[in-house]
């Protein structure tokens, strides 16, 4: 039993197991940053970009759970995990004050961001973070455009901004394409949750990338085996969604690597990424077995393959 607007309904609307996926490419660009400076001087600006990442997922999954509930998707078929406002944990008032907060402490921090590098091209990519954060609930991930802002914001900017605020200035071809990687890994999130609830987002005008395959597949084949063949297409997306992500980071680690290194170091460095996709595969036959509220089991392995994506690769660029 949860007490209406208690400590432990805001940490369940605050959903912590989300919270790896927007820590995990801060850990990037700033294993980057250190192998850049090679120095640990920079503390200050990493905790900063945490904290950045950190109060920016919740703001988002806390608008994420309003506005669902707004707009009636949280219906009684709900397949996902249980959302705050539609199970009366948090009354909708409670909850527009819970995103006040959090978007005030998110923008107090990039304040202090940009405050302390005065880099004043901070404030346009903080202000698109706030901005999406409200713009993808309500209306982008109706038009199917998740998976980009995804790819985006859960990629390009973590890695790219940590690095960029840590060090100052500058990037590099191995940066952009472990941030490339990294967000075709965290995709995968978004991939699990719109094939759980491909029919449940059809119904609702929800024209997730998904439901787009299904119907495309549908239109071509007719109802029956294009419903197959649009739903074994996702499933193989998925798939190579972790193959591309591995492949990637493999190609980032070895073009940042040192001429001199030995090779040792070579083989861990390169290795590290392959222990990922090892689990992907396994979390691809548990999503090809399961359905329904089962596939929540795989949103929770995906979430933990995520982080330990981006610790793999944090710690290869680190060495």
């Amino acid at each position: 039993m949860v007490k209406t607007n208690s400590l432990k309904a805001w940490v369940l609307a605050a959903r912590p197991k989300t919270l790896t996926g927007a820590v995990a490419p801060v850990l990037v660009g700033a294993a980057f940053a250190y192998s850049q400076l090679s120095t640990l001087n920079f503390q200050f600006s990493a905790v900063l970009c945490f904290l950045f990442a950190v109060f920016m997922q919740i703001d988002a999954n806390l608008v994420n759970d309003y506005f669902d509930f707004r707009k009636g998707t949280d219906r009684e078929d709900r397949l996902g995990p249980e959302r705050a406002c539609a199970q009366g944990w948090i009354t909708p008032r409670a909850m527009q004050w819970g995103i006040a907060i959090m978007t005030t402490l998110s923008c107090l921090v990039g304040i202090a961001i940009l405050f302390t590098h005065m880099q004043w091209e901070l404030l346009v990519i903080g202000v698109l973070c706030v901005l999406f954060c409200f713009l993808y609930t309500t209306h982008l991930s109706y038009l199917g455009l998740g998976d980009f802002l995804v790819l985006v914001f859960f990629g390009f900017v973590p890695v790219i901004f940590t690095h960029y605020v840590i060090t100052m200035g500058g990037w590099s071809i191995p940066l952009a394409i472990a941030s490339l990687a990294m967000g075709l890994a965290t995709d995968n999130l978004l991939m699990v949750n719109n094939y759980r609830d491909r029919h449940q987002d059809k119904v609702s005008g929800k024209r997730t990338i998904v439901v787009r395959i299904i119907e495309a597949q549908i239109k071509r084949y007719g109802e029956e085996f294009g419903r197959k063949k649009g739903e074994k297409i996702c499933l193989n997306l998925y798939l190579w969604l972790g193959v591309i992500a591995m492949l990637l980071a493999i190609t980032s680690i070895c073009l940042n690597m040192q001429v001199q290194a030995s090779i040792l170091i070579v083989g861990i460095k390169v290795g590290l990424p392959i222990i990922y996709f090892l689990l992907h595969i396994k979390a691809f036959h548990q999503m090809k077995a399961f359905e329904g509220k089962a596939l929540n089991q795989v949103l929770g392995v995906t979430a933990r393959n995520i982080f330990l994506f981006g610790v793999l690769l944090a710690i290869s660029v680190f060495l």
